[in-house]
């Protein structure tokens, strides 16, 4: 998801809307590639414009937070400070689809003569910057410089002139004709999506997917196959998006499916009808939103990598232990041979030549002949001592093997769980209650400060300040769902906090959450049952998959182990379904 030139038509549209004619009060340069202006607007409102050429974060749009400076302002801010305090704001502007913005500045030199001056933002990914412009577009410095041995193409540097790289058979989509788009959209050698991302400026795969749709046609088609009557369909598709465009008619929307962000854009994107679609009153809004919460995901997954890769080591410990137990596990197969042995040679021992190597016997088991191996300097109750003594050995390996492959097995189900149970974390409290839980069962170690635990002081007062909650969603009949984040959650739900009638659903054989769906006393309809399926197929590690299989019972039919590990039960009472990983409409309380 990136901004195209769709979303930039937007963004300056709301700005001119917004910002023309108002004046520039306050410049602050938060962080090394970002700009934050404060304006007055001439209603005299005051606003708020983020201006960011991060690589991994382009963007521009109006906010209502603030920002801490540093205590000393970088030498770009305070060229802007001197030049642009108190400008007013003439033009703002968009050239072609590109993804830039043009502000057009006027403000009061030293004489108190009237100047111009521009401030061009450039969103293009890595390549983003923010440059500062004389009325000639002579640049007279950017937030981040240019020189010949970064970029071949362009030098940004203080008194070069700006220009916009060319961009190769790139055309520009507000002003192609028929006839050019027909020549060289349609006449490239790729599939139809892809011809139109590569030939249009500011056209992005989405918007390309989207063309296509809306001309009913396949994206990964060849434009070798479309007719003459299919690309004119295609052009006057891309045309009737222009003139929305050019008349400022936009649809600011976020599609999402399980409440995961897919795409955002600035037109109806009908590729995506199955999808929830979040629509915004403003441009600036959508984007505020959409990247303040991918901001807060990629948080948690960055203060999380720690557990994770001790999670994985423990379950690659535990997985290579599995392996091995397994294969000596195998190697005990052959123990009721050598009990079998022992048995016949105490029968028919009275038969064996002293010094023989094989006792030919009749096994009384299956009425077959069998040859038994001797050890010849040994007598026959020898013979049938040791081999006794082999299975009496191999029986206790087996015996201890069973325990430990099920403890084995056990851990292995325990870690799942934790993976999972991490994948799904949404907050700090949700670390903290995992972290918990793996010191309690030694995969983090506690750490000791003046022989007291330090760890557990830490988490006791985590808990003070907050505490993970379950996520909690109501069913389309009214019905109040709840689903473990975490092992201790999911305890927590299913023995404290349920009723005996209440019922209980969870994912067959995978790690995953226990869904508690609130009955009240009454019968639960077959739509709040399948939706309660789906909450608990999408809250496992087989997410992934089109369907899973779920269990679910009543809830006094599920028992905690003696010694259980958190989060696990028995159950011999329930009934299966096979539900999607979909919970697309299912409504979540905040």
């Amino acid at each position: 998801m990136a901004l195209d030139g769709v979303v930039i038509a937007n963004l300056v549209k709301e700005l001119q809307d917004t910002l023309l004619g108002g004046r520039i009060s306050k410049i602050a340069q938060p962080e090394k590639d970002e700009l934050l202006l404060t304006i007055k607007g001439q209603s005299r409102e005051q606003y708020k414009l983020l201006l960011s050429a991060g690589a991994g974060l382009p963007l521009i749009y109006l906010t209502e937070q603030s920002k801490p400076s540093p205590m000393a302002a970088p030498n770009f801010c305070m060229l802007l400070r001197k030049h642009l305090n108190g400008a007013k704001i003439l033009e703002i502007s968009q050239p072609g689809l590109e993804r830039i913005v043009n502000f057009k500045l006027e403000h009061l030199d030293e004489l108190g003569d009237l100047q111009v001056k521009y401030l061009i933002v450039e969103l293009m990914g890595k390549h983003s910057n923010i440059i500062f412009c004389d009325e000639n577009l002579v640049i007279l410095d950017s937030i981040k410089r240019i020189n010949q041995f970064v970029s071949s193409v362009r030098e940004v540097l203080p008194g070069r002139d700006y220009f916009i790289p060319a961009t190769t058979e790139k055309y520009d989509p507000l002003t192609i004709t028929y006839e050019v788009f027909q020549s060289t959209v349609l006449k490239k050698p790729l599939p139809i999506g892809k011809a139109l991302y590569n030939t249009l400026t500011g056209i992005s795969p989405l918007i390309a997917n989207e063309l296509c749709c809306r001309a009913s046609l396949d994206a990964e088609e060849p434009t070798e196959a479309l007719s003459e009557v299919a690309g004119l369909h295609l052009y006057k598709t891309l045309e009737r998006l222009i003139e929305d465009i050019k008349d400022g008619m936009f649809y600011p929307n976020i599609v999402s499916l399980n409440g995961t962000p897919v795409e955002f854009s600035s037109v109806t994107l009908t590729c995506y009808k199955s999808h929830e679609v979040q629509t915004f009153s403003s441009i600036s809004s959508l984007l505020e939103a959409y990247y303040a919460a991918k901001n807060s995901v990629a948080r948690i997954r960055q203060k999380s990598a720690d557990l994770r890769k001790v999670v994985s080591n423990a379950i690659d410990r535990a997985a290579k232990k599995y392996d091995l137990q397994r294969k000596q596990l195998k190697d005990t197969e052959k123990k009721d041979k050598y009990k079998v042995y022992g048995e016949l040679i105490t029968a028919y021992g009275y038969e064996c030549e002293p010094g023989a190597k094989v006792l030919t016997a009749l096994n009384y088991y299956d009425n077959k002949e069998i040859n038994i191996p001797l050890d010849p300097t040994m007598s026959a109750m020898e013979n049938a001592k040791q081999y006794f003594e082999k299975y009496n050995k191999l029986k206790r390996t087996f015996d201890a093997l069973s325990t430990q492959i099920q403890e084995t097995q056990d851990e292995l189900t325990h870690l799942e769980s934790i993976k999972n149970a991490l994948d799904i974390a949404t907050d700090e409290n949700d670390l903290a209650e995992l972290k918990r839980e793996l010191t309690e069962f030694g995969y983090v170690k506690r750490k000791f400060v003046s022989g007291n635990r330090q760890l557990e002081k830490k988490s006791s007062t985590k808990k003070s300040n907050g505490k993970s909650k379950p996520l909690h969603y109501i069913s389309s009949d009214g019905y109040h769902m709840y689903v473990g984040k975490n092992n201790f959650q999911n305890d927590e739900l299913t023995f404290q906090f349920a009723d005996g009638g209440d019922w209980w659903f969870h994912a067959k054989k995978t790690a995953g959450s226990h869904v508690i769906v609130k009955a009240g006393g009454s019968e639960l309809p077959d739509r709040t049952f399948e939706e309660a399926a789906r909450l608990a197929a999408y809250y496992s590690s087989a997410r992934d998959a089109e369907k899973v299989e779920v269990d679910y019972t009543l809830k006094k039919n599920i028992k905690k182990p003696s010694g259980g590990k958190p989060g696990f039960v028995v159950y011999y009472t329930n009934y299966s379904l096979l539900s999607p990983t979909d919970i697309t409409g299912i409504t979540q309380v905040q």
